[in-house]
Parts: C-alpha cells; sequence; structure tokens
C-alpha cells in the first residue's frame, strides 16, 4: 500500500513539473510574440503598457497589433490540442483528430459558402463555422455507428465526408472571382495574419464555456478508454458521456477554425507530444492543451520571422512539422500490420 502511495505521488509530481514546464514555454513564447517584430520593444515597456502605461505608439502596436494576435494563437492552440486529446483519447486511435476526420472540413467548407455565397463575416460567419462543425462531427458519428463506436471505422467514414467537403470548397472556389478565391485560400491555410480583436472574442466566449465542460466531461473518460463492456461495467453511461466529450471536441475545433481556419495537424501532433512526456497518465488533456499553445504560438512566431518581409500563414508551419509525423505514423502502423 505504501509502495502504490508514492507511486501516485511520483506520477502526480512528474505531472505538475511536466504540466509547469509547457506553461512556462508558453509564456516565454507569448512574450517573444509581443516584444518583437518590426519594432523590439522591451519587455519591461511591454508590462507596463499592459498595466495601463506606455506612450501612444507603443500602445497601439502592443494592445491593437500584437496582443489579439498572440491570445488568438494561444486560444487557437489550446482548443485544438484539447480536441485533439479528447478524441485520440476517447476513440484510442492516433489518427482520430478533427483535421483528419472532416470537422475541420465542415467548419471549412460552411465558412466557405456563408462568406463567398452569402457574403457573411464577423460573428455570424463563425457562428455558421462552428454549425458546420457540428452538423459534420454528427453526420460522422451517425454513419458510423452499428451497436457501438469503432475509432478505425469512424475515421474512415470521417476521412470520405472530409474528401467530400473538400470537393465542395473547390467547386465554390472556382465559381467565385479571382480576388475572393486567393482570401479563402488563404483562410483554408490556417492563418493568424491581420487577426484582430473583433476575431478574438467570439473564440474567447466560446472557449469559457468549452473548456471546462471538456474537462469536467475527461472524468468519464478513463473508464471509456477500457472498452464499451468494461465500461459499462464500472457505472459509466457510456454512450450518454461519448456524446457529449465528442460534441465538446467538435465545438472547440469548430469554433478554433472559425477564428483563424484550419490550422493544420495542431490537434493531430499536440497529443501524442503529450503523451510522450507523461506515459501512464492517460489521455494527458490538459498538457495536450499546453503542447497545442505553443506550437501555435511558436508556429506563428516563425511564420512571421521566417521570410524576411513576408509573412507567411501558421498553417505552413504547422504542416511542415505535422506532415512528417503523419507519413511516420502510417509506415509505423504498416510495418506493424494495422495499415490496412
Amino acid at each position: 500500500m505504501a509502495r502504490l502511495v508514492r507511486v501516485r505521488r511520483r506520477r502526480r509530481a512528474r505531472g505538475a513539473l511536466v504540466s509547469g514546464v509547457l506553461l512556462a514555454v508558453v509564456l516565454a513564447a507569448f512574450a517573444l510574440s509581443l516584444t518583437t517584430g518590426d519594432f523590439v520593444i522591451p519587455l519591461a515597456d511591454v508590462l507596463a503598457t499592459l498595466a495601463g502605461g506606455g506612450d501612444g505608439g507603443t500602445r497601439f502596436v502592443v494592445l491593437e497589433l500584437r496582443l489579439p494576435r498572440a491570445l488568438l494563437a494561444l486560444l487557437v492552440g489550446g482548443c485544438f490540442g484539447l480536441s485533439g486529446a479528447v478524441f485520440q483519447g476517447l476513440l484510442r486511435n492516433p489518427l482520430a483528430s478533427p483535421d483528419v476526420i472532416g470537422v475541420s472540413a465542415g467548419a471549412s467548407a460552411a465558412a466557405v459558402l456563408a462568406s463567398m455565397v452569402l457574403g457573411l463575416s464577423g460573428i455570424a460567419l463563425s457562428a455558421v463555422a462552428l454549425t458546420g462543425a457540428l452538423l459534420t462531427g454528427a453526420a460522422v458519428y451517425l454513419l458510423a455507428w452499428r451497436k457501438g463506436i469503432s475509432g478505425y471505422r469512424l475515421v474512415l467514414v470521417g476521412i470520405g465526408i472530409g474528401t467530400g467537403l473538400s470537393s465542395v470548397i473547390s467547386y465554390v472556389m472556382t465559381r467565385s472571382d479571382v480576388t475572393e478565391a486567393q482570401n479563402a485560400f488563404l483562410w483554408l491555410t490556417g492563418s493568424l495574419n491581420g487577426r484582430s480583436w473583433t476575431h478574438f472574442w467570439p473564440l474567447f466566449g466560446g472557449a469559457v464555456v468549452l473548456l471546462p465542460l471538456a474537462l469536467v466531461g475527461s472524468r468519464a473518460l478513463p473508464a471509456l478508454q477500457l472498452g464499451d463492456e468494461a465500461a459499462g461495467g464500472l457505472g459509466a453511461r457510456v454512450e450518454r458521456d461519448r456524446l457529449a466529450m465528442l460534441a465538446c471536441a467538435t465545438a472547440l475545433a469548430g469554433l478554433a477554425t472559425a477564428a483563424a481556419g484550419p490550422v493544420g495537424f495542431v490537434a493531430f501532433v499536440s497529443p501524442p507530444i503529450a503523451r510522450r512526456l507523461l506515459p501512464g497518465h492517460g489521455a494527458a488533456l490538459v498538457p495536450s492543451a499546453l503542447v497545442g499553445a505553443a506550437l501555435v504560438l511558436s508556429a506563428d512566431y516563425a511564420a512571421q520571422h521566417l521570410v524576411p518581409g513576408t509573412q507567411l500563414p501558421v498553417g505552413i508551419v504547422t504542416s511542415l512539422v505535422g506532415a512528417p509525423y503523419l507519413l511516420w505514423l502510417l509506415a509505423r502502423a504498416n510495418r506493424v500490420g494495422r495499415g490496412g
């Protein structure tokens, strides 16, 4: 018994240490985003500006240009990281992330249709993107249902629906003029360029509601990861708990997509990185959200400064990280005979 207590204490201590280090990385990346750019502003001046001081020029650069973009990157990464951890943990499949199973494609298709056909923008566009993500998630769930949910079946159904929605997006873009198509293509790459407080507040409002709900609902996750029969035997309400968690994860991915576009591979790579740092800690939801936030903040900083004089979309940088991991994962699955 004493040995079991020591093991639990060591696991909690390692979890707290890793989460603390990840939080420090996020804060460092956030500070770097506020202090560097075309004009370098010392950290002390940034802190003074955030406290209400600073001259007019510094206040404009920090409060109107850099702060909303950095906060948006932090929340987008956190939402994608947490969403991916819930999907992968619940379905026990490393491929089951919202950008692979069509949820992000659903939000993108709805946003492109609303923007280019109906001319919507702002909060209305965010609401339509969220609705598209939820409808796509519901369609994938219902089509994959066969007296229960299998992770691989849901992934295959999701890939099929995502491919179909991508075709819809391509068709709509071919019917629009060149300027609209260029703007839509830039958004579909996943970009934080030109984002302002207008894009931040809808995401912040949704995240305030959904992040606590997802963390509270995650108390059922350890039982659900044992399988439906075992979870039912332990007293879990399998379908209700699973559906509630999938709805939260889908909504988080939809909100993040509405704010910055489908930033590729963040939801896909953040959970496995967190699980590598904390083996034996289950889905590692909070560390996955912190990894996602650090990844998007760092990738956006690289996107702004990688090519002098040009701001790349953040999705290009995250794809450079995520695409090799996806290929490695598929090759590894084939070596162990699970590649299909």
